[in-house]
């Protein structure tokens, strides 16, 4: 089961996903947003999930927990799989 099909920890404030809307390397975040997107929204609508698209923006995905606690990966150059992994990782952490 996907993390993705139920409701993430209320620890979770807010999720950021920055990448550039037309390079190759940002390609597999930009997949992983349309595909993955809806359901993230359906099962937490409350949450907060921001996109910044910027040409030449590196790939990344933040996440601010409770207390201010703020973490991120590195996405550039990932498959839309890899970024799934990434992300979920990022949230489970």
């Amino acid at each position: 089961m996907s993390v993705f099909t139920k409701a993430f920890s209320p620890a979770i404030r807010e999720i950021r996903i920055l990448c550039s809307q037309s390079g190759a390397s940002s390609a597999g975040t930009r997949e992983f947003i349309l595909s993955r997107y809806p359901a993230i929204k359906q099962h937490n609508p409350d949450l907060p999930v921001l996109i910044r698209e910027a040409s030449g923006t590196p790939a990344r995905v933040f996440a601010r927990f409770e207390r201010g606690v703020e973490r991120h990966v590195e996405l550039d150059n990932l498959s839309a799989k890899d970024v799934e992994t990434k992300v979920v990782q990022l949230l489970a952490s």
